[in-house]
């Protein structure tokens, strides 16, 4: 079973009259701008895109959020550029973090693939049969 975490960028180029900017009802002074990505980020995407915003050292004027395909971007409107320098730099710093994901993917599926040589077929026919069991019991299923 091979999973590769895939790389999302900002949509290029950008439709400007595409773009929603509206002022932030909850943070008066803010704006929300949506920035269109080009495919929506899986959830290893997602998790590591996170992780860099929430500890980069400019979050105390801004928030970034993941809705669907599209990057959600609450600051006030001072010093845009360089905000919106910070969110690229961010997402280069989540596509780094994707390609460490898939080379250490790599390896834990050779782990795997050598663990699951050593085990017997009949141990996951084991694990499969309990875990079926436990879902009828707590699931009532059929």
């Amino acid at each position: 079973m091979k999973i590769v975490a895939k790389k999302t960028n900002l949509s290029e180029p950008l439709y400007i009259g595409d773009i929603k900017i509206e002022r932030d009802h909850y943070f008066t002074n803010a704006y929300i701008i949506d920035l269109p990505l080009d495919s929506t980020p899986d959830h290893v995407w997602q998790d590591i895109f996170e992780r860099e915003w929430r500890t980069s050292s400019h979050l105390w004027d801004r928030k970034l959020f993941v809705i669907g395909a599209k990057l959600r971007l609450i600051t006030p409107a001072s010093d845009i550029e360089e905000k919106l320098e910070w969110v690229k730099k961010i997402i280069e710093q989540t596509n780094k973090g994707i390609d460490t994901y898939n080379l250490n993917a790599k390896a834990r599926e050779a782990q795997m693939e050598e663990q699951l040589k050593k085990h017997a077929p009949e141990t996951e026919k084991t694990a499969i049969d309990t875990i079926k069991n436990v879902l009828k019991r707590n699931f009532r299923a059929i």
